[in-house]
């Protein structure tokens, strides 16, 4: 199914013109709809403590808010319209994850970025995007804090582990494949066995990407010493991808926390944007 429907969670932090820039340019080679999501997010202030705060102070807050909400209206549609992208903006009162994951389950893709604890916006939910990759239904395409993405998919690295999940990753970015120059998937550390990879690890899932007219590259590593999150941060720097396609949270959310895990440090460390589905 071809990517239509796109949604980017808009907001006043540093990552939000890089972030719609990387949207935008997703829509024009899908020849997309994009919407833009601004959560209006206010700061939980317990009530005993909202009671002491002049009312003059609380109105300056809300009208700053709103400000912020029509300059980053204003920026969208002036983006959108300057790239020849058909674009709607929406702007809606809530918390960000429930919002987003309300509003994206009418989209095909959604765009949204990597925590960012020392960026500027107060409102930040601690939920993003973890939560949100957890119970959306759909892929997100979480991206970095830091940097410009101008082309996204051209040439992808896939994380394979014949997983439910990673599966579901593949399944869920056909159409970027579909239309990337060079695609490799990479197993690390493959296990065989009737719930692991075949004789050949990745050459299975690179099969299937073949009958849908995609050249795929398998390849695998063993490197039992090494994160597996860290060997994927390596491998895309070394084979020069712009994304990431894989599956999140194989274990729990609060395991991979406590533990740590791959999706964990993913979407700790990563360099460029990555695609994820649960």
């Amino acid at each position: 199914m071809p990517v239509k429907d796109l949604l980017v969670h808009i907001d006043h932090g540093r990552a939000s013109p890089a972030r719609l820039d990387a949207a935008i340019a997703l829509a024009a080679a899908h020849d997309a709809h994009l919407v833009g999501l601004y959560v209006l997010s206010r700061p939980h202030i317990p009530g005993f403590i909202r009671t002491q705060i002049p009312p003059v102070l609380l109105k300056h807050q809300e009208e700053a808010l709103g400000t912020s909400a029509r300059q980053a209206e204003e920026h969208f549609n002036d983006a959108v319209r300057r790239a020849g992208v058909k674009g709607e903006w929406r702007c809606v009162d809530g918390d960000p994850e429930p919002v987003l994951s309300l509003h994206a389950r009418y989209c095909d893709l959604c765009v949204v970025g990597q925590r960012d604890p020392e960026g500027e916006d107060a409102t930040m939910d601690p939920a993003m995007p973890d939560r949100l990759i957890l119970t959306v239904g759909r892929p997100v395409l979480v991206v970095p804090k830091v940097g410009d993405y101008p082309v996204i998919g051209k040439r992808v690295l896939v994380a394979w582990d014949a997983s439910r999940l990673a599966t579901r990753a593949v399944n869920d970015a056909l159409p970027i494949l579909t239309a990337a120059d060079h695609v490799s998937v990479l197993a690390v550390n493959p296990r065989g066995g009737e719930d692991g990879h075949g004789d050949i690890p990745s050459a299975d899932i690179c099969l299937h990407l073949a009958r849908h007219g995609i050249k795929a590259e398998a390849e695998h590593v063993y490197a039992d010493d090494v994160d597996v999150g860290a060997m994927l941060l390596s491998t895309l720097a070394a084979e020069g991808a712009d994304l990431l396609v894989m599956g999140a949270y194989g274990h729990t959310r609060w395991r991979e926390l406590v533990l740590g895990g791959a999706t964990r440090h993913i979407l700790e460390h990563m360099t460029v944007p990555v695609l994820m589905s649960h």
